[in-house]
């Protein structure tokens, strides 16, 4: 099963490669180069949290530590950063996120089945609403807090995401329109961790928290989705289970 499951996370990347292409075609030889590079980047850190899951998956729980943590601290820096200014929204911003990383963290504890179709349905989704909104985006969502982001975009997202989940759901037990149900939740709660770290960073007028990935930013301009999509598994279990 694990290695069907990569063969199809490297088909996924070769279709990114070929839509990153596509893309790369108008833009001009510094922008193309950087998209290059955000892909290769990328590649690697999608097969760095794939090996931790499956290899371990307490390596998982360790790494989703390190995420919060390093979070917090770019919060705090750009909080600090932009001279202590609005400390109500701070911290009504930094108890949300404790809030929202307490249920990634009890996520990361989860089975191995259960972490592996999360992360694959949240990487499916980033990727390629991303690759769609490029492609074919029009009309954009939020565009004061996320420019970027497209109604195409998230919609092209969210199917490709949908429909890949069916080839991993032995992964996860329930009936096909609970199995959809936990897909649509991930979905949800990712593009809503995507929202609030924007409007997080447009309040405070930067576009990345930091520049410790390569092509990304910081941590949570390329985990923000992660650790939503986590914790929002962890609330509808316990909503589920109530």
């Amino acid at each position: 099963m694990i290695r069907t499951i990569y063969f199809f996370i490297l088909c996924f990347f070769a279709l990114g490669a070929v839509g990153f292409f596509l893309i790369n075609r108008e833009k001009s030889v510094p922008e193309a180069r950087e998209n290059w590079k955000k892909f290769i980047v990328y590649f690697g850190i999608i097969h760095a949290l794939f090996l931790s899951i499956v290899i371990d998956p307490l390596v998982f729980h360790w790494l989703a530590a390190v995420i919060i943590i390093v979070g917090i601290f770019e919060l705090f820096t750009l909080h600090k950063n932009a001279g202590y200014l609005k400390k109500r929204f701070f911290l009504f911003s930094l108890f949300l996120y404790v809030l929202v990383a307490y249920g990634f963290y009890l996520f990361s504890n989860s089975g191995k089945e259960k972490i592996l179709f999360a992360f694959l349905v949240l990487s499916i989704f980033d990727s390629f609403s991303q690759i769609a909104g490029q492609l074919w985006g029009r009309r954009k969502i939020f565009p004061k807090i996320s420019p970027n982001k497209t109604v195409e975009g998230i919609i092209g997202g969210a199917v490709v995401a949908l429909g890949s989940s069916l080839l991993f759901e032995e992964l996860i037990d329930g009936t096909a329109i609970q199995k959809s149900l936990v897909t649509m939740a991930i979905v949800l709660f990712a593009f809503l961790g995507d929202m609030l770290t924007s409007l997080y960073k447009r309040t405070y007028h930067v576009k990345d928290f930091s520049h410790l990935i390569p092509g990304h930013g910081g941590f949570l301009d390329r985990f923000d989705s992660l650790i939503a999509g986590g914790a929002g598994i962890t609330m509808l279990e316990v909503v589920m289970n109530y």
